[in-house]
């Protein structure tokens, strides 16, 4: 764990999935966030995993702030019991101020939104735009296709072992959160943190 509360984004789906097995890590992850004092950044919908992950770190006496474009407030269900909820324009708005308020990023399960925001973070990393450390949360084998593409990315010459090296990759949601922690930590001592 860092010393200093850390601000932690997570991406999720808006649904819980077919396993519940998804829903229990959000709740774990959210319960997590709350228990060490951190502030979780995400969606901003009640909605499936976001909802969840939302609620446990509420409940677990952490600070939630929600970003959300005004037209998913209905579709995603806008959560306006968290601590800030704002509301932008535009997706790019959205993901822009998530990531500017966060010090590392999370992926639990989720769809293509997830997918997508998971991947913008990768690409803005390995180009150098921030140093913020990425995680993913492989719950029950659902992320092992897209582990096992990424591999083959690296074979076919188009990804580098060390881009793929930037992605933390663990089962265990303590273990994923304490790795995060440490690594934002370095990065902010080392002030390396860049503009998004």
């Amino acid at each position: 764990m860092s010393a200093a509360p850390l601000s932690l984004c997570v991406y999720c789906g808006s649904r819980d999935g077919s396993d519940p097995a998804f829903a229990k890590a959000a709740i774990r992850v959210g319960g997590l966030i709350g228990q060490r004092g951190w502030q979780l950044v995400y969606g901003g919908g009640r909605a499936g995993l976001m909802g969840r992950v939302a609620d446990a770190a509420l409940a677990a006496g952490g600070q939630v702030v929600g970003v959300i474009p005004q037209s998913l407030m209905q579709r995603e269900l806008g959560h306006t019991g968290i601590d800030e909820l704002h509301v932008v324009e535009t997706m790019h708005e959205r993901k822009h101020m998530m990531a500017q308020r966060a010090q590392a990023f999370l992926a639990l399960p989720g769809g293509i939104g997830t997918f997508e925001e998971l991947f913008e973070v990768w690409t803005w990393r390995q180009l150098g735009y921030h140093d913020k450390p990425l995680g993913l949360l492989n719950v029950e084998g659902y992320y092992d296709p897209l582990v096992q593409f990424a591999q083959k990315t690296m074979s076919c010459g188009f990804v580098s072992q060390a881009q793929l090296n930037l992605l933390e990759i663990d089962t265990d949601a303590e273990s994923l959160l304490d790795r995060l922690a440490r690594l934002a930590a370095r990065a902010t001592a080392r002030d390396d943190y860049r503009r998004i």
